[in-house]
């Protein structure tokens, strides 16, 4: 059946305020569907779909936009709707537009130039390349322009893995076991979990298995004091939270009250109550100097460019300049300073992003032991071997989505000197 062409205009009409790059993607298709409240969920589903089809592939489709005829913002979205749902699928098409759109989604894209069929700026590419070589640069484009699979964690507060399993497959809905984290559960489809008795009751959470291996890496204790020092919407923390068994003290810190609401409802969920939000004005603030010397493990999953995560916001390519990378750096230095502070003798800092580059990762922690000769650099070999976690690593943790099946991550453990 034919999509009707009012998903064109209204295709169009969001894709033309997207591509000015001034707010994230899924905010503008969230607040557009809010104002478009007569859109049906398979026609949103439809239009998320060729927003983010044509963010993945902007440099291709820019460039096949470049033929055929008509205005150039029309043949754009046409091109992200043949990605998301196929050229015969779209009603209100001229036989021009036919003719040329089957045309253009035929071309082997193969034989285009490297830097094009990886869909990344200039700089970005220059830089992986530089890192990773041109060959396994394409292959880490390809996946990072590919849509993420859906990872579970499983509360063991409230669950087993094989129990969730179980539950899942009666929805139904198969469910796979990751590779790495002991509690992740992979879903290829993207189901309406929120309906689901085992998401209400709190069983599982929705997190990145990249994301559940840094919570397990950070290697809290029942009984611990803990701080996740930037705990945003509270995933992580939550992790925290199930690995200690709901013992000890976890303080979830953040300069955002939006963030930290975001958590209430999953916190309530969770069934934990070892939890502690704490809104906090910056990285010195007073409430973190009470705490000074005092706490066994902190988390710093530092703010960063977050182009580890293009799969799930491939809008992030486009808006990351790197000009604001510099300026990212010496907010990720100052932020890892404060939390420093915190950490007991013997504690451990583990500091983190979802980065791919090496000026937000290796380059900060190099900077921040050359300045604090309290700590020292756990390698990542023994932490992984601590925690029986099966992957194979140096001195530092780095999950790329091409090699992991993760979103992109970085971590490295510092120990404070007894």
């Amino acid at each position: 059946m034919r999509l009707p062409p009012a998903i064109i205009s209204h295709t169009e009409e969001v894709l033309r305020e997207i591509l000015r790059f001034t707010a994230p993607a899924d905010n503008t298709l969230s607040r557009y569907f809010h104002e478009h409240t007569r859109l049906g969920g398979r026609e949103r589903g439809v239009v998320a779909e060729a927003v983010y089809g044509l963010l993945r592939n902007k440099l291709v489709y820019t460039s096949f936009a470049e033929s055929g005829s008509g205005a150039s913002m029309r043949r754009l979205t046409l091109l992200g709707l043949a990605d998301a749902v196929g050229v015969d699928a779209l009603g209100g098409l001229s036989e021009d537009e036919t003719r040329w759109l089957t045309h253009v989604m035929q071309i082997d894209r193969n034989m285009l130039p490297a830097e094009l069929r990886s869909n990344l700026p200039h700089w970005l590419y220059t830089r992986l390349a530089e890192r990773f070589g041109e060959e396994e640069t394409l292959l880490l484009a390809q996946t990072l322009n590919t849509p993420a699979p859906l990872d579970l964690r499983v509360n063991t507060i409230k669950s087993n893995r094989e129990q969730v399993i179980a539950e899942l497959l009666a929805a139904p809905i198969a469910a796979e076991p990751t590779p790495y984290a002991p509690l992740a559960l992979r879903i290829l489809k993207k189901p309406a979990l929120q309906n689901l008795p085992v998401f209400k009751t709190g069983a599982v959470e929705v997190q990145d298995e990249g994301s559940q291996i840094l919570a397990q890496i950070v290697g809290a204790r029942r009984g611990e004091m803990v701080v996740d020092f930037c705990a945003g919407a509270g995933g992580k923390t939550l992790a925290l939270g199930a690995i200690m068994r709901n013992t000890g003290r976890l303080y979830a810190f953040d300069i955002a009250e939006k963030r930290l609401a975001k958590l209430k409802p999953r916190l309530a969920r969770s069934g934990l109550s070892n939890v502690h939000p704490v809104l906090i004005a910056h990285e010195n603030d007073a409430k973190i100097k009470r705490l000074a010397g005092k706490i066994d493990r902190v988390l710093v999953d530092a703010p960063c460019s977050g182009l580890g995560t293009l799969r799930r916001n491939p809008d992030v390519k486009w808006r990351v300049r790197p000009e604001s990378i510099t300026e990212l750096n010496v907010k990720q230095l100052s932020i890892l300073n404060g939390a420093a502070r915190l950490v007991k003798a013997g504690g451990r800092l583990v500091y983190a992003t979802c980065s791919i580059l090496d000026e937000e990762n290796e380059a900060i922690v190099a900077q921040f032991l050359a300045a604090n000769d309290a700590f020292s650099l756990v390698p990542m070999k023994t932490v992984l071997e601590e925690q029986r976690i099966p992957l194979e690593m140096d001195d530092y943790l780095k999950l790329v989505p091409h090699r992991h099946q993760t979103d992109g991550f970085f971590a490295a453990v510092l120990e404070r000197k007894k």
